[in-house]
């Protein structure tokens, strides 16, 4: 099966499951495995590079208010490669090629595979993707072996913190401006053993302030910030938390967002045990590698 992949998400799930091999077209933003470094690319953004947060979201907002794509299909290779299966989302218009442009480009180019559209809001529909993805691309008994294995572990730290105190957890997916966390991500505190205070399960993130994060009152804020890794998000929440005047006995901590926060696949179980490191580093080993502590 020739499979193209226009998420990052389902591209690590594609490997998971044992269907590398079959995935000939990638977006420019899969990264993980390494091996996904080595298909082809099939869909960029037109964000440019280096820029700040808050010329990101400028950006971002000014094309959209326009109209204007965030990302652009390379005609030519996907006319080439000729998918038979094509996986995509219609749940982030930030975050991937809109759903519908995928399927108006399969009819424009004559190819003639399925689109498999995505949109997990929850963690648990996160994990049935898996089984999904695994169905489509014939990989079942290798998905359900690994939806098996990350309800496993899940039910691990659910029973490590389950007699526990339940911290006021802000995460923060967006530095400037603020936005709260959303969609799944509420789900992975509460599985963490932790209370989100801001943000809401299955609800897209949305833009706050830092007066709002306070007001919440949190006991540990975890700076999540979308499209960065460990280095950058701990850059981000020092420059947040000098602007912030976050409480001095709050914890500031930031995670590898693009690891194991904001994409929808089986790293998000690494998410979970690395909050619940945070969270309760008494009784769960945690992740360290994924987080840092920046501040308390």
């Amino acid at each position: 099966m020739r499979i193209v992949s226009l998420l990052p998400s389902t591209t690590e799930i594609v490997f998971a499951i044992g269907a590398g091999e079959d995935l000939a077209g990638v977006t420019v933003e899969c990264d993980y495995p390494e091996q996904a470094r080595t298909r082809r690319v099939v869909s960029r953004t037109t964000l440019p590079a280096g820029l700040a947060p808050a010329e990101i979201d400028a950006f971002v907002r000014a094309r959209m208010a326009a109209g204007e794509d965030l990302y652009r299909l390379d005609e030519e290779a996907f006319r080439e490669i000729d998918p038979e299966l094509v996986l995509t989302q219609d749940l982030c218009a930030v975050c991937a090629i809109d759903a519908s442009d995928v399927d108006a480009a399969m009819n424009h180019l004559g190819c003639n595979g399925n689109v498999l559209t995505v949109d997990p809001g929850t963690l648990e529909e996160v994990i049935d993707s898996i089984a999904t993805i695994g169905a489509a691309v014939g990989r079942s008994d290798d998905a359900i072996r690994l939806v098996d294995e990350l309800r496993t572990r899940l039910a691990s730290v659910t029973a490590a913190v389950a007699d526990r105190p339940r911290p006021r957890v802000a995460m923060v997916e967006w530095t400037d401006p603020p936005f709260t966390a959303g969609h799944w991500v509420p789900d992975l505190v509460g599985a963490a053993g932790g209370n989100p205070v801001i943000g809401t399960s299955r609800v897209p993130s949305v833009a706050t302030t830092w007066e709002a994060v306070a007001a919440a009152d949190p006991q540990v804020i975890v700076i999540a910030p979308c499209g960065y890794r460990l280095d950058d998000a701990r850059t981000l929440a020092e420059e947040a938390t000098r602007a912030a005047g976050f409480p001095a006995d709050v914890p500031v901590w930031a995670i590898d967002a693009d690891a194991v926060i904001v994409r929808p696949g089986p790293r998000l179980v690494d998410g979970v045990e690395a909050l619940a490191g945070i969270l309760h580093a008494d009784v769960v080993p945690g992740r360290p590698e994924y987080v840092t502590q920046v501040r308390g």
